[in-house]
C-alpha cells in the first residue's frame, strides 16, 4: 500500500528512470502525483455508431477489428486499421505508426476515440490518430469478459482526464491516467484528511480521498461545463485545501513574528506635530485610517506586517511617509524601497520635494 508521502518511483509503472522525469515537473511524492490534475476533460460517455457518425466532431466507437497493415508512403510510413459494426466500416489512419504493426488482430473488439475527418481519395469518414484499447481478443470479441473490460475502461465509456504530457512526450496523458488511477487504488484508506471536520462540515466540502477520485475520475452525472471550469465540489475542496494551508503558514508567521523583539516607537504630540508640517493637502478619512492602524502597530514591541492597499493617486505614498516620519521622530533612519528604478526615482523626487521643506534630508540609495 501507498502513502502520500511515498517516494513517487515506488508506484507501480514508475521506478527510478521515470521519477527523474516527474521530478523536472515538481512531482516527487505519491501526493504530488495526485495533485497533478487535469488541466481539461473529453466526453467520452456515448459510443456513437458508425452511420452517425459527422465529420468535425469527436466521437467515440466500439467496433470489432476487420483489416490492418502498415503503408509506406514517401513523406511517412502510416498504418490503418479498418473496424466494422456489422456491414458499416470505419478507416482508423495513424501516422509514423511503426510501432502498431502487430497490435491489431482480426476479430478484436476495439475503442477508438478522435476526430472524424473526411476521405477526400475515398470519399468516407474516417478517424485520423484516434486513441484506442483493445477490449477483448479474436477468440471471444463479444464475451462478458469485453463488456467487463469496457465498463472498466479508462479510456472510453466515461468522462475522461487529459493531462499535460512531459519528458518531451514519454509521459503521455494516457500513461498519467494508467499511473494516477494505480496510485488511488492502492493509497491506504486509512489515510487522515488534513482539513479538520469541523471545518469540512462548515464549508459542505466532500473528503480529500473522495475529491481525489472525483478530480481524476468524475462521476458520469457531472457537469461537464464545471469540470471545464474547474467548479465541481471535488475542485472546489482541492481549491479550498491549498488556500487554507496558504492562509494556516500565513497565520504560523503571524504568530512567530509577534514573538520576536521589535521596536514600540513613541506617538506624542510632537510627533504629531511632526507629521501635520510635511502634509501638503487635508488627509482624506481613509488616509487617517490607515496611518492610526499603522501607527497603532508602531506602538508595539513587535515588527509589523500590514500591506496598505489603494488605488493609484489614492494616496498611499504620502501615508507612507507620515509612518516615517513616526520612525523619524523616534530617532530612526528610515529606507525607502521600489521594485523599478523607475518607481525609485518617482519616490526620491516626491520625498524630497515632501519632506526637505520639514527639515528632513533625504538620499538616493
Amino acid at each position: 500500500m501507498l502513502e502520500l508521502a511515498t517516494p513517487v518511483q515506488y508506484v507501480k509503472g514508475i521506478g527510478p528512470r521515470l521519477s527523474e522525469a516527474l521530478a523536472a515537473k515538481g512531482i516527487h511524492t505519491v501526493e504530488d502525483l495526485l495533485h497533478y490534475l487535469p488541466f481539461r476533460y473529453e466526453d467520452r460517455l456515448n459510443p456513437r455508431g458508425i452511420t452517425e457518425l459527422r465529420a468535425g466532431e469527436m466521437a467515440t466507437v466500439i467496433a470489432e477489428v476487420r483489416t490492418s497493415g502498415l503503408f509506406r508512403t514517401r513523406r511517412m510510413p502510416i498504418f490503418e486499421m479498418t473496424a466494422g459494426q456489422g456491414r458499416n466500416r470505419l478507416k482508423s489512419i495513424w501516422f509514423n505508426a511503426s510501432y502498431l504493426r502487430d497490435q491489431f488482430k482480426p476479430g478484436q473488439l476495439v475503442a477508438l476515440y478522435g476526430k472524424v475527418e473526411p476521405d477526400r481519395v475515398r470519399g468516407e469518414l474516417q478517424l485520423v490518430q484516434p486513441q484506442f484499447e483493445i477490449l477483448a481478443d479474436s477468440s471471444d470479441p463479444l464475451s462478458a469478459n469485453g463488456q467487463n473490460k469496457l465498463a472498466e475502461s479508462l479510456e472510453v465509456g466515461r468522462i475522461v482526464p487529459i493531462y499535460e504530457s512531459t519528458a518531451q512526450g514519454r509521459l503521455t496523458s494516457r500513461w498519467f491516467r494508467r499511473t494516477i488511477h494505480s496510485a488511488l487504488e492502492n493509497l491506504q484508506t486509512s489515510t487522515l484528511d488534513p482539513i479538520p471536520q469541523a471545518v469540512c462540515r462548515r464549508g459542505g466540502l466532500i473528503p480529500a480521498r473522495e475529491a481525489l477520485w472525483k478530480v481524476h475520475w468524475p462521476d458520469a452525472g457531472e457537469s461537464f461545463s464545471d469540470l471545464q471550469e474547474s467548479r465541481t465540489p471535488a475542485h472546489i475542496r482541492l481549491i479550498f485545501e491549498e488556500l487554507f494551508f496558504i492562509e494556516l503558514g500565513l497565520e504560523l508567521k503571524r504568530r512567530e513574528q509577534k514573538t520576536r523583539t521589535g521596536v514600540a516607537f513613541r506617538l506624542d504630540d510632537r510627533v504629531r506635530e511632526a507629521i501635520k508640517k510635511i502634509l501638503p493637502f487635508h488627509p482624506t478619512a481613509a488616509q487617517k485610517r490607515a496611518l492610526k492602524e499603522i501607527a497603532a502597530d508602531m506602538e508595539k514591541p513587535f515588527p509589523m506586517r500590514r500591506l496598505l492597499q489603494g488605488d493609484v493617486g489614492s494616496g498611499k505614498t504620502i501615508v507612507a511617509f507620515e509612518a516615517a516620519i513616526i520612525a523619524i521622530e523616534n530617532g530612526y533612519q528610515v529606507a525607502l524601497m521600489a521594485p523599478t528604478e523607475i518607481l525609485a526615482q518617482q519616490h526620491f523626487f516626491s520625498a524630497r520635494r515632501i519632506l526637505e521643506p520639514a527639515g528632513y534630508r533625504v538620499v538616493p540609495g
